[in-house]
């Protein structure tokens, strides 16, 4: 596969069309970001492993339907090529994902997952730099030195909260910390596999792949015990998985994956901004987050830090040098 200079052959190059890989980033920023509130709402009722089960398969079954009605599904000819150690290891990454941040959700808080799984993006931008050459410019780096100080004033409660936590309440964050790290291992695994399969045919193999691999662990018949406001948000989560994961693949292919990773960094303000409505909303359902001057200047560092790192231009990379030709080869040439 040959590729521009400067490229690395073999290794998946984005299409240019910045604006509409923004777009899908910010459709997954915002499912995200509402997302930890439906699942402590749905583990009231449910094991995480039934939970993590359902959402992947109504999302395989959601992806595949839509898939037939367009025809679209990925043909044998297709399949046969895909680097199948690749597939396993998004599949098996994204399922330690799915399941360490849920029992991390569940020993700490929306708030304070949303914070520890920030470290997915900056992980996944920085293997994004080693594995497929993407590259900040200085305005980009300053963008990330103001969105880390952002987040650290954001959270700065939050952090305090740590030292002083209980053992599970510090365990969970450990558990949230090594969801991160299976996140950017998917990330980059997925993102490799696009060179071969289109994201939608990428995802609908993952979807089945961790729907298997859930299947012994899940209990289906404890769904029957739910009420319609669990089923309700149970079936949101499982919607959410499909679109947000969804618009992420694609995004993929149009936009560098460490800019595309800073924007997601924007995911808990939406978090945080969703438990307060929730809590007015719904008095008791889930507890909202207090909102401090200090955290109002650190929202403001993480947009200003996201928007620098997602809009700065890219820097130039150097064409490769000419491979000088042989005295031999430069002679019959000039005959």
């Amino acid at each position: 596969m040959s590729g521009k200079a400067g490229m690395i052959p073999g290794r998946h190059q984005s299409s240019g069309r910045w604006p509409l890989g923004l777009g899908l980033i910010l459709v997954t920023v915002s499912l995200w970001g509402v997302l930890p509130i439906a699942l402590l709402v749905v583990l009231q009722g449910l094991d995480v492993y039934t939970v993590t089960w359902f959402r992947f398969l109504s999302s395989f079954v959601m992806l595949f339907v839509f898939l037939l009605g367009r025809r679209r599904l990925p043909k044998l000819s297709q399949l046969q090529p895909l680097r199948l150690d690749l597939l396993g290891l998004a599949t098996i990454f994204l399922s330690i994902n799915y399941l360490l941040f849920l029992l991390g959700l569940t020993m700490t808080s929306a708030t304070n997952a949303e914070v520890i799984i920030q470290l997915a993006p900056v992980m996944s931008s920085l293997g994004a730099m080693l594995l497929f050459r993407e590259r900040f410019s200085t305005g980009q780096w300053l963008g990330l030195a103001a969105m880390a100080m952002g987040l650290a004033l954001f959270f700065h409660e939050q952090i305090q909260v740590w030292f002083g936590a209980s053992l599970p309440y510090l365990l969970g964050s450990g558990l949230l910390v090594l969801a991160a790290l299976a996140w950017a291992t998917y990330a980059l695994a997925q993102k490799q596999l696009l060179v071969q399969l289109p994201s939608s045919g990428v995802m609908l193999l993952i979807y089945g792949g961790c729907t298997l691999l859930f299947s012994p662990l899940a209990n289906p018949a404890a769904l029957l015990t739910l009420s319609p406001l669990q089923w309700g948000l149970l079936l949101f989560c499982g919607l959410n998985t499909l679109l947000a994961y969804g618009a992420f693949a694609e995004s993929l292919n149009h936009w560098e994956a460490s800019r595309g990773n800073a924007v997601i960094s924007l995911t808990p303000l939406i978090t945080v901004g969703s438990v307060a409505l929730a809590g007015r909303l719904w008095p008791g359902l889930i507890a909202p987050e207090p909102l401090t001057p200090i955290l109002l200047i650190g929202a403001i560092g993480v947009v200003l830090g996201a928007a620098a790192i997602a809009l700065g231009r890219r820097p130039r990379v150097p064409p490769a040098p000419p491979v000088p030709e042989p005295p031999l080869a430069q002679t019959l040439r000039n005959r």
